[in-house]
């Protein structure tokens, strides 16, 4: 396969990030990864690692220069969860929740834009079935929910212009992130499908978006979530 398809995906480092670069690496794409942590795997020729904290303003600017000049996918799968009561949570990290799930892709999607759009360009933002309301995750879920009212917006603006937006909205996903215990108490995990979904599928989801299947499809979310977001569900 051609190795000029270029895609920019946040998160890299790991969970769903990780399982998405190594899926594009295996087909032949060439990644530019964007994550605090280093990057886990071998150095290869397809795959350059940029170390950045994306709630950083400063380092997002630097983007503008570091990137390639053609880019043909941007996903968005970095992210953080935060949780408590809905007037117990700090301040600090409600702004973190913020800075990273809403402040830094519409930043990076602002640097890309131009150069997504004589490529078809494909945009996909991962997001949380959390957005449907969750006790304890008021920020987190205003902040993931932030991402679908992006996505639909930028999709509406862009329509016909070749760049198509949707975004993947996943349950409790068997990654790191899920047992940081910087994100609160462990989650009681209660999906109708009797266990976590794994980043593969969630990997899944987001190749179908990034397809040539998909090009009569933008502003949507899909959800990744083993049936939760069927109601009275706890993740």
């Amino acid at each position: 396969m051609s190795v000029d398809r270029v895609a920019v995906v946040t998160g890299s480092a790991s969970g769903i990030g990780l399982a998405l670069t190594r899926r594009l690496l295996g087909a032949g794409w060439r990644v530019h990864g964007l994550d605090r942590q280093a990057w886990p795997d071998e150095e290869s020729i397809a795959y350059r690692h940029h170390r950045i904290d994306l709630t950083q303003t400063a380092g997002i600017d630097r983007l503008a220069e570091a990137l390639p000049a053609h880019v043909q996918v941007f996903v968005h799968c970095a992210g953080v969860m935060r949780s408590g009561g809905a007037f117990d949570s700090q301040r600090d990290d409600t702004e973190l929740l913020w800075r990273l799930h809403g402040a830094a892709p519409l930043a990076i999607i602002g640097l890309l834009a131009e150069r997504l759009r004589p490529l078809e360009g494909r945009i996909v933002l991962v997001s949380s079935r959390a957005v449907l309301g969750r006790a304890q995750r008021a920020a987190y879920a205003a902040t993931k929910a932030a991402q679908i009212g992006m996505a639909r917006s930028l999709a509406a603006e862009w329509i016909g212009q070749g760049i198509i937006v949707n975004v993947v909205a996943p349950g409790a996903v068997d990654t790191p992130m899920l047992s940081d215990p910087e994100r609160g108490a462990p989650p009681q995990v209660s999906l109708p499908l009797g266990r976590l979904i794994r980043p593969e599928e969630v990997v899944s989801a987001i190749e179908f978006f990034l397809s040539p299947h998909s090009s009569a499809i933008t502003g949507q979310t899909l959800y990744v979530c083993g049936g939760a977001s069927l109601g009275g569900m706890a993740l």
